[in-house]
């Protein structure tokens, strides 16, 4: 499942958008755009992660509220944890994403994006849009975003890929380290797993 959301997380990459966009529009806009860049890149199409890595710090990031995505991800033990550990995890989460997805950039092979209709009401700050990934000689994949309205815009705050939401998955396992060693072993074990991610991600662009 890793390696699925791995897959198709990067078909969602968004730049800068006005506030007042419609969600549906930005992400297919921005989508396009993005799909475009790698392309024509030929280093991200030739597995160059630490570029696939500058893109998605510069396109993906600020459209995502990772704040909310982790608080999700770690459940009810959240409320738990104090400022300064919300934050280490915040952060350690974000690098686990852009590392974890980082590749999914360099094996995009062309897989088209198909943008369902999309209906919304002008007060709602909370919308799903709904996308598939339709596949050559494959069932096509259900992607759908989950989106808020905040001052700063529309912001993703969970991706569910063929009924299976990211933050959930991720809560499971966080759970299980919350119950081996608390928060701050939680802390420590996506700083470990980054820290893998970023030495197996150097010797692969070594090769």
């Amino acid at each position: 499942m890793k390696k699925l959301f791995a897959v198709l997380f990067s078909f969602f990459v968004v730049a800068a958008a006005v506030a007042q966009e419609a969600p549906d529009a930005m992400v297919q806009q921005v989508t396009e755009e993005v799909l475009d860049i790698i392309r024509k890149d030929k280093d991200i199409q030739n597995g160059n992660t630490h570029k696939a890595i500058e893109l998605i710090d510069k396109k993906v990031l600020p459209n995502f509220n990772f704040q909310h995505m982790t608080a999700l991800a770690v459940g009810k033990e959240w409320k738990k944890a104090s400022a300064q550990q919300q934050a280490q995890l915040v952060a350690e989460f974000r690098t686990l994403l852009v590392r974890t997805y980082a590749n999914a950039l360099t094996s995009y092979k062309n897989q088209k994006v198909v943008y369902k209709p999309f209906k919304m009401n002008p007060a709602d700050a909370d919308v799903l849009v709904r996308t598939e990934i339709a596949q050559p000689g494959a069932k096509a994949i259900q992607l759908d975003y989950n989106l808020e309205k905040l001052e700063a815009g529309w912001k993703v705050y969970d991706v569910t890929v063929a009924g299976i939401s990211l933050v959930t998955n991720y809560r499971e396992q966080f759970a299980q380290e919350v119950r081996n060693g608390g928060i701050d072993g939680l802390v420590a074990s996506v700083a470990a797993k980054n820290k893998s991610l970023e030495a197996n991600q150097g010797k692969a662009e070594k090769k």
